[in-house]
């Protein structure tokens, strides 16, 4: 009970940094003698409250009349703070747990014992802003002083509408999304993508979240109604390269010869993820000498999908898959040069072009909502085009 959880949630403090309190906790620190410290791997509630003079009896005492307002464990690194008396004894009078950046977990020792939990208030700001890439799109995003990790939520949200392989310096975007502040001061980061649009291939492709039914899930739309995402992802990797396209003659980097090439080659460090770019069941799953470690996934009647030159296979035959889901890892077994994935494509049994096919889209939303759909994006869409203009009117 009250043992230590090494958990992967953000709020770490490393090494290589002085503590520092994260939080105004209430109480004015020349007032006592203060200990600030970070959980260790072995620790627990009681063994931090032996090590305040505290013996193990009283320790226990302790945790018995605290244990239905505290969590019975604690996480690795995570801070802790005790407010000592300043006279000879050197007495625990607080001892203060901090799990996250929004609540921590106070232990009262001046009279009786009282164990609670408080929360300080979170505040959100609506930011709206315009750019264009100067490269990687989470490198843009930082130099807009805008929290890179927005980058996976906006790729995952037009993952089906545009393919970032072939985004180029100076195409155009705007998001608007909401941050996180505690005590109205301190950033916590991103909470949530309003809306945003980006400029690809000539055309402006916007999104925005939409709940169609009461209780239902956020799915994302274009201004129009239409669903962003798609029966297929465009690629099976997520920030690399193609290196090389489906062709009918293509000069063989092993092999040394003219040959035609049916699929699409994307280069990526080994062991790199490779997810299936449609839901389905896994039709094969194995090796050969040109191909290598492989996987292929039938989607339906009509289409299928095959993925080369594993490293790892991370599937089995027969397994139903989920769009998304990794199914292997990048290699370069088999007839390759190195660490990529050839991405195959079926349409009636026949090998095509994935980047060519027009792929089918998810339905469009129900006409019923889109009135209410209409009304809510409204200022919204406004608020990006206006800041765009602005942006780029010079």
């Amino acid at each position: 009970m009250y043992s230590c959880k090494n958990t992967q949630e953000d709020f770490v403090i490393e090494d290589s940094e002085p503590y520092k309190p994260i939080v105004d906790y209430g109480f004015h620190f020349d007032q006592f003698n203060v200990h600030f410290d970070t959980i260790d791997r072995q620790d627990t509630f009681e063994k931090i409250l032996k090590k305040q003079n505290l013996n193990g009896k009283k320790a226990s005492e302790i945790l018995k009349i605290i244990k239905d307002s505290f969590p019975t464990s604690v996480g690795y690194k995570r801070p802790y703070v005790c407010l000592r008396s300043k006279d000879k004894y050197n007495k625990l009078q607080y001892l203060i747990y901090q799990p996250n950046r929004i609540d921590y977990y106070l232990v009262d020792l001046t009279d009786s014992v009282i164990g609670f939990k408080k929360s300080r208030p979170l505040t959100f700001k609506v930011r709206t802003v315009a750019g264009e890439l100067t490269g990687p799109l989470t490198k843009t995003l930082r130099e807009l002083k805008i929290d890179p990790t927005l980058s996976g939520k906006l790729t995952k949200v037009f993952a089906w509408s545009i393919d970032f392989f072939k985004s180029k310096k100076g195409d155009k975007f705007a998001l608007s999304f909401t941050e996180r502040y505690i005590n109205d001061t301190i950033y916590d980061g991103v909470d949530s993508l309003r809306a945003a649009f980006f400029e690809y291939k000539g055309e402006k492709i916007y999104a925005f979240p939409f709940i169609q039914e009461r209780g239902g899930k956020v799915d994302y739309y274009n201004d129009q109604g239409k669903a962003l995402k798609n029966f297929f992802l465009k690629a099976p990797l997520k920030f690399v390269h193609i290196t090389s396209k489906f062709s009918k003659n293509r000069f063989h980097p092993v092999q040394l010869k003219w040959k035609p090439h049916k699929g699409t080659d994307y280069a990526a460090p080994t062991g790199t993820p490779i997810m299936t770019t449609a839901a389905g069941v896994v039709e094969q799953a194995g090796y050969t000498a040109g191909n290598g470690n492989f996987v292929k996934v039938k989607h339906d009647k009509t289409y299928a999908t095959q993925y080369l030159h594993m490293s790892r296979i991370l599937v089995r035959r027969g397994q139903r898959v989920k769009q998304g889901e990794v199914i292997g890892k990048v290699g370069s077994t088999g007839l390759a040069s190195g660490p990529h994935v050839c991405y195959r494509f079926w349409k009636n049994g026949v090998q095509v072009d994935a980047l060519r096919l027009k792929l089918p889209n998810s339905q469009v939303m129900e006409s019923r909502n889109l009135p209410r759909f209409k009304e809510q994006i409204r200022p919204l869409k406004r608020a990006l085009d206006s800041v765009a203009e602005i942006k780029f009117s010079n």
